[in-house]
């Protein structure tokens, strides 16, 4: 059984791929089709999936600022999105009954704002994922989608305990103590190094430190691996211990998108109602918009995280489950949401994937901000008299603006997705901008590019730094373009597009290294 599921899902997951969609589509396909061949799903991989949200929630916890949650933007936005969705979304639904619909003819009004409310959310899952794909997940647009997620979490959260009446355990406020072990936590990674015992202590944290502990009191244990991993997320080595959990987490979210098929029996009129929701999407999609808009973000920035947040999301299916064991939805109502969660996944992968051109072929149909009004993350930028913008102020490109500054002395101008970061580049003397460089608005943004001559294009992500040099190669730059690629096809492909110079960051690596020994230490060689 075991090697029939890991076949499936990577045959699957291979023929998504290759038709340019995110592997996951193909996981829930191969669900669906190894359902209609008889198997279901089981307890291993529930328990492989539900470890895979628990982690997923943990890295996004570890890379998230409470301040984020605490802006306007985000828990205004998410509270007035999930407002106005929620009453649409039962008008519509009430219409619907109306008109004769089988499936909710004996649902009263109460049980169908419930089922609103479930259609309300988006799935934290779908997007992280795709936005990491893509590495937009420390854009503007990004982190707002992100936050927006975390705050319909806990609204998940809040409903489900209400919901089934089960209060936290009396002793659930020793949880509050749990800010002031931070120190030890700290000490605890700074002792562990940068090996398998980072990956072992970061499990400890997210599984039992915090899910457990909040299971443990009676509250949802996805909550705990979020909220641990947002008091982790001010240590040094945050970063790095997402990225080490990152594969063992894809592996395991693997399961999530294979059980979401497997779970499911279709029926015609379950596929029906399912249909109809799947309808209903593209108003929420409209609904983010215009909530976002309204706090006067770029046209670009709510239209890219209106994409992000377009689709139905699997705390819908548990709001689901647990209307259906309490009596209040009936079945078909369950296939109904299983079915439109899946659906808009496969609906939402391709849009998402273009989502940059899909933005390029609307903007001209959509009102901007006047540049005085917008939001202060989203105003011009003005890059003064450098000349050379190294885009990504990670390691290596915090590595080349220290190096050019040394030979060339206060020219470069340095471009980070994160404003915390960028201001903390600025602390050590950096001349630094918040910016994302993906972004097609970005160099309009800037005042004045007459004086740059050359682009460092040092983005982690190979994507990103694809879709910046389509973004310099369409506004006609007339200087250098040199990137940076973790793998030789990645190189090859970046010369194809057109940069002057690809470097393989390992091979530069390596040889660096060695100049950097000769340099210091001069050996007396022999050549041969």
């Amino acid at each position: 059984m075991d090697l029939i599921l890991i076949s499936a899902a990577f045959v699957a997951g291979f023929i998504a791929l290759k038709c340019h969609l995110p592997p996951l589509v193909g996981f829930l396909l191969a669900g669906f089709g190894l359902h209609a061949f008889g198997h279901t799903s089981n307890e291993t991989i529930v328990e492989l999936a539900d470890l895979g949200v628990t982690l997923l929630l943990f890295s996004i916890g570890l890379k998230l600022d409470i301040k984020v949650l605490m802006s306007k933007e985000i828990w205004g936005g998410a509270t007035l999105h999930n407002l106005l969705s929620t009453s649409l979304f039962t008008l519509i639904l009430g219409c619907f009954k109306l008109l004769g619909v089988s499936s909710l003819a004996s649902m009263d009004y109460s049980q169908l704002a419930l089922l609103g409310f479930a259609l309300s959310f988006s799935s934290t899952v779908f997007a992280v994922k795709s936005l990491q794909e893509k590495g937009e997940m420390n854009a503007t647009f990004g982190s707002i989608a992100i936050g927006i997620l975390v705050m319909q979490d806990i609204f998940a959260v809040v409903f489900l305990t209400a919901s089934t009446g089960k209060l936290p355990h009396w002793y659930a406020i020793g949880l509050f103590i749990l800010p002031f072990l931070r120190p030890l936590f700290y000490r605890l990674l700074d002792k562990v190094g940068h090996g398998e015992m980072l990956i072992l202590i970061g499990i400890f944290f997210a599984l039992v430190v915090g899910a457990g502990l909040f299971e443990l009191v009676g509250m949802k244990a996805d909550l705990g691996a979020l909220i641990l991993g947002m008091l982790l997320a001010g240590h040094s080595k945050a970063s790095e211990l997402s990225k080490a959990l990152f594969n063992l987490k894809e592996i395991f979210l693997i399961c999530f998108f294979l059980n979401i098929g497997l779970s499911v029996q279709p029926t015609l009129a379950g596929l029906a109602l399912a249909v109809l929701i799947l309808l209903l999407l593209p108003l929420k999609g409209v609904l983010y918009f215009w909530v976002l808009n309204r706090f006067k973000f770029r046209v670009r920035t709510s239209l890219m995280a209106s994409f992000s947040l377009l689709n139905y999301s699997e705390f819908g299916l548990i709001l689901g489950g647990l209307a259906y064991k309490m009596g209040w939805m009936g079945d078909d109502i369950l296939v109904a949401l299983a079915l439109s969660v899946s659906m808009s996944f496969i609906v939402a992968a391709p849009i998402n994937r273009k989502g940059h051109e899909l933005y390029q072929k609307s903007a001209k149909w959509l009102k901007e901000q006047t540049a005085e009004n917008l939001h202060i993350k989203d105003r011009r930028i003005n890059p003064g008299h450098a000349q050379i913008l190294i885009l990504g102020m990670g390691r290596i490109g915090t590595g080349a603006y220290d190096d050019l500054r040394e030979r060339y002395g206060k020219i470069s101008l340095g471009v980070e997705v994160r404003e915390d970061a960028a201001h903390e580049h600025r602390a050590q003397g950096r001349n630094v901008i918040a910016g994302d460089a993906t972004d097609s608005d970005f160099w309009e943004r800037i005042l004045d590019t007459a004086n740059v001559k050359l682009v460092l294009l040092a983005m982690p992500h190979h994507q990103g730094n694809q879709i910046a040099l389509e973004q310099l190669k369409r506004r006609a730059f007339k200087g250098q373009i040199a990137a940076i690629a973790e793998y030789p096809d990645q190189v090859d492909e970046l010369m194809e597009s057109g940069v002057d110079a690809a470097f393989n960051i390992y091979r530069e690596a390596g040889s660096g290294f060695a100049r950097h020994v000769c340099d210091q230490l001069s050996p007396n060689f022999t050549k041969v």
